[in-house]
């Protein structure tokens, strides 16, 4: 049984997609670029500001199913330039500052949606 996890304070979908949903006791929360979900913005004037965002949309959504992130258990980390890792890891790390962090891979593409520099996307478990 699946259930469709949505917040008024996270982006709105911009396609046929789900927020996250919650299938079990097993979160899966789609990838969140930096739009801020009340201006409906991209906030990109440096690459810490757009990852707080994406991170903080993120947030919103484990919020919304109960959690946070020490609920996280992996997190796919997608950005158009590889340079830019220290800065990216940099705030990540603020988010899971505990010594037993998610997994993850973080890897360069080519695009991302709305030429957006980083989209990260999770799975929590409760």
């Amino acid at each position: 049984m699946k259930k469709v996890i949505f917040t008024e304070n996270a982006p709105k979908p911009i396609g046929p997609y789900s927020q996250a949903i919650l299938a079990g006791q097993t979160l899966y929360v789609s990838g969140q670029i930096a739009l801020d979900p009340t201006s409906g913005e991209l906030q990109m004037r440096t690459i810490e500001e757009e990852t707080h965002r994406v991170l903080d949309n993120i947030q919103a959504i484990l919020i919304a199913a109960g959690m946070d992130f020490n609920h996280v258990v992996k997190c796919s980390v997608f950005v158009k330039d590889i340079k830019q890792f220290s800065a990216i890891n940099a705030v990540y790390a603020t988010y899971f500052p505990k010594a037993d962090p998610p997994a993850r891979e973080l890897v360069e593409v080519s695009n991302l949606p709305r030429l957006v520099n980083v989209e990260i996307s999770c799975i929590a478990s409760l």
